[in-house]
């Protein structure tokens, strides 16, 4: 959503925290492929709202945290969601006009920051490369952070703040 707001010149800048692929990033990771399989790995949820179990979750979201914050953040933050934008974004190669279509081209746009968690299983640092490397034919700032031994759940779990400070730090330096 970050991306595309800010390809759009909606959004003055914009941090994108673990995004999902935007459309034309088309690797597709073992982890990635095994974090959404709950979901993705039964066409019915197209329509219907999914759960996790916590095994599921912890590989997806927090395997780089102790088994105790994994299940406290399971049980504060867990709902079931909706499974169709995974879907839109798995299939988004097959998709002309695709959901997840981002105008990365646009060089009038404001500064966007992508982060990345070193160990995230569904958006492996991979995706996040990839999606930076799309934006190479535009003359707006696009910047990647990775963050050391972070999985996906870097605006969540102990030591959110470090990725809070650095994204207020880069929008300070950007003139935000």
């Amino acid at each position: 959503m970050v991306q595309i707001l800010l390809g759009r010149e909606l959004a003055a800048a914009g941090i994108a925290i673990d995004p999902a692929p935007i459309k034309g990033v088309w690797q597709l990771p073992f982890s990635a492929l095994k974090a959404s399989f709950p979901v993705l790995g039964h066409p019915f949820n197209l329509t219907k709202s999914v759960s996790l179990t916590h095994k599921q979750f912890r590989y997806a979201f927090t395997n780089s945290i102790s088994e105790e914050e994994s299940k406290e953040l399971y049980e504060r933050f867990t709902v079931p969601s909706p499974a169709r934008p995974l879907f839109q974004v798995a299939f988004a190669t097959l998709n002309p006009s695709a959901e997840n279509t981002v105008n990365t081209a646009n060089a009038t746009r404001g500064p966007l920051l992508i982060t990345s968690g070193e160990k995230d299983h569904i958006v492996p640092p991979v995706l996040c490369k990839a999606a930076l490397k799309k934006y190479s034919k535009s003359t707006a700032i696009t910047e990647l952070r990775s963050f050391a031994n972070r999985g996906h759940s870097l605006a969540l779990e102990h030591g959110w703040t470090e990725i809070a400070e650095y994204s207020l730090k880069w929008l300070n330096e950007k003139g935000l």
